[in-house]
């Protein structure tokens, strides 16, 4: 069986430490650490890490280190994508790193991409402007969802 390749923005693990968050954040985490998931982080979120609490960049260093999370790197196909998602006007470009995550996971074919960023992208109407520009460029679409949605309460 294969194990989904699940890309983890900045947002999931600095839920770990958040109230409204947490419980669903460190399940998924536990989750990698059963095998369930693979996951996936990029350079976007490796940059965001440096100026979150020291804690938040610990649980990054457990997921690169110990969970062995590749780092993925924002190549051409990427920053062509992300300028295909502004010709578009899915959002404004000072949210560019939200259009950064999308457009990694999307080119290297990720299963799923989790966040708990409701504003600008787990929206309903932005997954489906993210995947028709997606399907326009000659990729699949991508799953997007929150961690709580993805994450195994128990043993599968």
């Amino acid at each position: 069986m294969k194990i989904p390749k699940v890309y983890i923005d900045t947002s999931v693990i600095g839920g770990c430490f958040d109230e409204e968050f947490k419980d669903w954040s460190n399940l998924l985490m536990d989750n990698f650490r059963m095998g369930y998931f693979k996951p996936v982080v990029s350079q976007t979120v490796a940059f965001e890490i440096r100026k979150a609490p020291e804690q938040v960049r610990r649980k990054y260093e457990q997921l690169v280190g110990e969970y062995e999370a590749p780092v993925l790197t924002i190549d051409e196909d990427c920053e062509k994508l992300v300028k295909a998602y502004q010709r578009h006007k899915i959002l404004n470009n000072q949210f560019i790193d939200d259009m950064t995550h999308i457009a990694i996971a999307t080119v290297n074919e990720i299963d799923i991409l989790v966040s708990w960023n409701f504003r600008h992208i787990l929206r309903y109407n932005m997954v489906s402007q993210f995947n028709s520009v997606n399907i326009d460029e000659g990729y699949k679409p991508l799953a997007i969802h929150s961690p709580r949605e993805v994450a195994y309460e128990k043993k599968i």
